[in-house]
This record gives C-alpha cells, sequence and structure tokens, in this order.
C-alpha cells in the first residue's frame, strides 16, 4: 500500500532536523504574516515586509516539498517509516 503524503510529513517532522527546522520557519513566517494583515492600519514598510514574508514563506514550503518528493521517491521511504 502506498504511503500518504501526511505520513511521510509526519515522520519527517519527526526524525529529520531540516525538515523540522524548515517547519518551524514556515510557522514563524505565518505567524508574522498574521500580525500585518490583522493590523487595521498599513504602511508602505508593512506592505513590503508582507510580500517579502509570502516569498520566504513560499521558499520555505518549496523546500518542504522538495525533501517530500525526495522521500517518498526514494527507498528510504519503507524504511524511514518502519
Amino acid at each position: 500500500m502506498p504511503i500518504s503524503t501526511g505520513e511521510i510529513r509526519e515522520k519527517l517532522l519527526a526524525s529529520d532536523p531540516e525538515f523540522q527546522r524548515l517547519a518551524q520557519e514556515l510557522t514563524n513566517y505565518e505567524s508574522r504574516l498574521k500580525q500585518i494583515v490583522t493590523s487595521p492600519f498599513l504602511n508602505s514598510e508593512d506592505l513590503i515586509q508582507e510580500s517579502e514574508l509570502k516569498k520566504l514563506k513560499l521558499r520555505v514550503k518549496d523546500q518542504m516539498e522538495q525533501i517530500l518528493a525526495r522521500t517518498a521517491h526514494s527507498g528510504r521511504t519503507s524504511a524511514a517509516l518502519s
């Protein structure tokens, strides 16, 4: 039976330091972004920071997806989930 992406993600969160670091960065970016977008007033600096945070967030997500894909397509998947 194929292993789901969710299962691979959970295993990586539990065992892969790089994936854990990226997940923490993503959480931090999302939190900072939420603070900006919920602010009643945005100045030009806020708008620039919002744009930068969105770019950083996408970059981190891409890196996490690359790790997921690499893990899913390698022989390590079944061993990693054992």
